[in-house]
């Protein structure tokens, strides 16, 4: 079955239940086992479904050690999330776009993962020499348009005045605007 996640033996099916006991030990129920983060973060890379859940309450506690693994990740030297990224990211948390995040970061990775071969592709070759080209400039036009929506000014250089803060509703409007241009722009490489 297309589109469904593998489960430890490889199959199609339902998330693995991970259960995480107050000893901080991780248990796989698929598996009978105890595992680490650094087999969660396996599964994922392997694209193997799986939920935590915390023992003795039952709560879903998956987003927390999802979490977790990338401050391990980030910890470890493998490095991928820049600081004014972070800094963004946090500014965001109380902002009146904090809800409209987690979907616009969906469909970012959604759009990288679908033009990731040939993204990888383009950068082989030489960005600029190739029709990719567009591709990623039609990428670093909706990062620019999201960064002046979700926070105004911080895309705009220092000699440029700072046009003065929009209402609401009117950057709710602006954005709803530029997210469909952006995705007009991308049905049209699409093709």
């Amino acid at each position: 079955m297309a589109g469904r996640a593998k489960t430890a033996s490889g199959e199609a099916g339902d998330a693995i239940i991970i259960k995480k006991y107050a000893n901080r030990r991780l248990y796989n129920t698929a598996s009978s086992s105890y595992i680490t983060l650094e087999d969660l973060a396996r599964m994922v890379r392997e694209n193997v479904e799986f939920q935590v859940l915390d023992a003795k309450s039952g709560d879903d506690i998956t987003h927390s050690i999802l979490t977790q693994i990338i401050m391990d990740e980030e910890a470890n030297g493998g490095q991928m999330l820049p600081v004014s990224f972070l800094r963004q990211l946090i500014g965001m948390y109380g902002n009146s776009m904090q809800a409209m995040m987690p979907s616009y970061l969906e469909a970012s990775m959604a759009n990288f993962r679908d033009n990731q071969t040939k993204i990888r592709e383009a950068f082989e070759k030489g960005l600029s020499a190739t029709p990719f080209a567009a591709i990623h400039e039609t990428n670093m036009a909706m990062m620019r348009a999201a960064a002046d929506v979700f926070l105004p000014g911080m895309g705009k250089t220092k000699d440029k005045p700072a046009a003065p803060a929009a209402p609401a509703n009117d950057e709710l409007a602006q954005l709803r605007e530029q997210m469909a241009m952006m995705q007009k722009k991308l049905d049209e490489l699409g093709k």
